[in-house]
């Protein structure tokens, strides 16, 4: 576990540079151990990421013309299906656990999937590297719950997060969140709604209930619906910049 647990406490605010939890799971496959080798150097982002703005341009071989991320892709079902059902979309996607990352490599290489770059690292130092809005959707699917009060302040979803996000994220663009903890979806909504940057258009209980069609099952929340709990996936958009806000 990275960081100081000390140095987390609820009074203190998120460092955003600090990953808690697992890198390595179970030993991965000769088979992932091989595209860790070959295909992750080709599709990677520099860890540590440094400073400078990202060159988009560089990292994709060309300007994107639509751009969207997705922080922490688990398995990378979802980054997977979205990356090929869109093709003229280019994808950043973080994720920090080792066996997710083999994971979706091994989705991409059977799809041969071009427009995903990866970083292997906790996401949330990314946003302050790319353009101010120049995100078309963002995705956090799942989160770490965190249940423990003492350690809500490691939850990805804080008012600093939501900030950076506010910055790259288009004008309308769409921050897509799931989660299946009924402590969290409080917390989500409690944090996005008091953001003056993001709105929440649903309008009846399917819109949050009901998953929409472009919005692929994942594992997780496939186990989470054996386990008899109820995801909710929740939109909500970006503000217009400068646009009066009205609660």
């Amino acid at each position: 576990m990275a960081g100081d647990p000390a140095e987390d406490g609820p009074d203190r605010p998120p460092r955003l540079k600090t990953t808690y939890g697992r890198r390595l799971g179970r030993p991965l496959k000769p088979s992932q151990r091989r595209l860790q080798a070959e295909l992750l150097p080709r599709l990677s982002l520099p860890v540590p990421l440094g400073t400078e703005p990202l060159d988009l341009a560089r990292l994709f071989g060309r300007t994107p013309d639509r751009l969207w991320i997705e922080l922490g892709f688990g398995g990378g079902e979802h980054l997977a299906w979205q990356a090929a059902a869109h093709p003229d979309v280019s994808f950043i996607a973080a994720e920090f656990f080792m066996n997710g990352i083999a994971s979706l490599l091994g989705h991409l290489e059977r799809q041969g999937t071009r427009n995903v770059r990866i970083l292997p690292d906790d996401g949330r130092p990314l946003l302050g590297l790319l353009p101010e809005a120049g995100v078309e959707r963002a995705f956090i699917l799942f989160p770490d719950p965190w249940p423990k009060r003492r350690h809500w302040r490691r939850r990805i979803v804080q008012p600093e997060t939501l900030d950076a996000l506010a910055r790259i994220l288009a004008d309308g663009a769409e921050l897509r969140i799931a989660t299946d903890d009924p402590g969290y979806l409080e917390w989500i909504l409690r944090h996005v709604l008091a953001s003056e940057h993001f709105a929440w258009p649903a309008r009846a209980p399917r819109d949050w209930s009901d998953r929409p069609g472009d919005w692929p099952a994942t594992r997780y929340e496939e186990k989470a619906v054996r386990a008899g709990r109820k995801p909710c996936f929740l939109t909500f958009r970006r503000r217009a910049r400068g646009a009066p806000v009205s609660r």
